[in-house]
């Protein structure tokens, strides 16, 4: 198959229109930028982690019709946005004319070796320009008194100037004037993606026009490598020299960003990033909202999809445990139609699952009303930008004393996430007492299989499981009293 690209493909950067080239095909946007002389982005980490490759995407908006949002330079192809719209440090302000962003991170001392400095500069510049970040009276250690939210910063490291002088400057912050070019460029819809494709030696990179189009693709190429937020793929490509024939990406297919809410279920399309479905869902699922900040970094979560979380198949993702909890169920597409797959069968085997390869992740599905009490536990080294050691989500109904429904989904206790059946048998119809959560804690610390490895013994994962449902338990008679 020969891809031939609809137009020449362009990028528009700091205002300008800029060609794309003829480069390769996973050429990363950090590593194109730079090519170009815009050397403000650095690489890190090349996964993801050090935020120091941070630029600004014109993406679709909730409040506003355009939102400018950081992503990681260092894992997108550079393909991924042809027909965009990118700011970079240097198209913020420049040594004559500071971005306040900037001003503000020079007086108050935010910088000293300045690798890391650019990228925490486009991660605050697209907090400052966040609809709805208005000066609040509520302050608490995460958030200033003019509304910046400090998590919009996580996924950024400095490991020179320290965090204090950099929190600073971001709760230093005005408003936007009525001038600001970015602030008035939010009110007028971002680019739409354009259907592209390229072509350098034997790799390919196209973004279809429709579903329809990556679904006859897939039939066609089921070998094809499919890419949303390449938080995954970015990574493999980045660190294990991964290189796939056929990229196709999917992310801006309207028929994958469905979402809507009630009154008997929840549909959240596939390609819907995790900050999107966080803001769109506003705290009314709350063992979502409890996840979300736990998911990565907000960089991460500002890419990452929902569906590439499914779509891995790894029994250390964040999203299955929660969703296994909310009963969900996952549209899968495919030129021969769809089909509906409760997710507790979805996952095989390690990093295997139910998906044939001609089919897509199209939509994830979870039935309203939800159960009263729930939470999510993530037991990792880290509070936050950590991978799970075990994952758990509760979903528990609790009627007149008695449990009345369980549902508990557990990541990182086998080679796939499951549901802790057992546990929820030992719940279901007993009183909901401190002696009824000991004697089910007994039996979720045998639930799975868990292993040995650089993040935790498998004693102590099934010591935590046990440990969890404990502190469920105590978290809700606290609660209650």
């Amino acid at each position: 198959m020969t891809t031939q690209a609809l137009r020449a493909p362009a990028v528009k950067v700091n205002g300008e229109d800029t060609a794309i080239g003829d480069v390769a095909v996973h050429t990363t946007v950090l590593d194109w930028l730079r090519d170009r002389g815009l050397t403000g982005a650095k690489e890190g980490c090349a996964e993801g982690e050090c935020g120091a490759c941070s630029v600004l995407v014109a993406r679709p908006g909730i409040d506003t019709q355009t939102e400018w949002t950081a992503v990681n330079a260092c894992l997108l192809p550079i393909g991924s946005l042809d027909g965009q719209e990118i700011v970079t440090s240097e198209g913020l302000g420049s040594p004559a004319a500071l971005h306040p962003v900037q001003e503000e991170m020079a007086v108050r001392g935010g910088s000293q070796c300045g690798y890391c400095t650019p990228g925490f500069i486009c991660s605050m510049a697209a907090e400052y320009y966040r609809p709805g970040r208005t000066a609040s009276a509520h302050l608490d250690h995460e958030h200033g008194p003019n509304g910046f939210d400090l998590h919009s910063l996580s996924g950024n490291l400095c490991r020179c100037t320290g965090y204090r002088p950099i929190r600073d400057a971001a709760y230093a912050l005005g408003d936007p004037t009525e001038n600001d070019a970015l602030a008035v460029r939010r009110d007028s819809a971002p680019p739409p993606a354009a259907a592209t494709g390229m072509v350098k030696g034997e790799a390919e990179f196209v973004r279809p026009g429709s579903l329809d189009d990556v679904l006859e693709l897939l039939a066609d190429r089921p070998e094809a490598q499919v890419v949303a937020g390449s938080t995954d793929l970015g990574v493999q490509v980045n660190i294990f020299g991964s290189r796939p024939p056929l990229t196709v990406a999917i992310d801006r297919l309207a028929e994958l960003r469905e979402f809507s809410f009630g009154p008997d279920e929840v549909r959240l399309g596939a390609a819907l990033t995790l900050t999107e479905i966080e803001r769109r869902l506003a705290g009314r699922v709350p063992l979502l909202a409890e996840m979300f900040p736990q998911f990565a970094s907000r960089l991460i979560r500002n890419g990452a999809t929902i569906g590439g979380n499914l779509g891995t198949g790894s029994p250390i993702g964040d999203t299955p445990p929660a969703l296994l909890a909310l009963d969900a169920s996952i549209v899968l597409a495919s030129r021969r139609g769809e089909r509906v797959v409760a997710l507790a069968d979805y996952f095989t085997g390690y990093r295997e699952t139910l998906k044939a390869p001609d089919e897509l992740i199209k939509t994830i599905v979870f039935p309203l009303p939800l159960e009263p009490l729930t939470a999510f536990h993530k037991i990792a080294k880290r509070r936050f930008d950590d991978i799970s050691s075990v994952a758990i989500g509760y979903a528990v109904d609790v009627v007149d004393g008695v449990v009345r429904q369980a549902r508990i989904g557990i990541g990182g206790a086998a080679a796939t996430p499951l549901r802790a059946r057992a546990t929820e048998a030992a719940l279901i119809g007993r009183p909901w007492t401190e002696r009824t959560a000991r004697e089910a804690a007994a039996v979720m610390a045998a639930e799975g299989t868990p292993m040995d490895d650089h993040r935790a013994s498998a004693s102590y994962r099934s010591a935590m499981l046990g440990q969890s449902l404990l502190r469920f338990y105590f978290a809700d008679e606290g609660a209650s009293a």
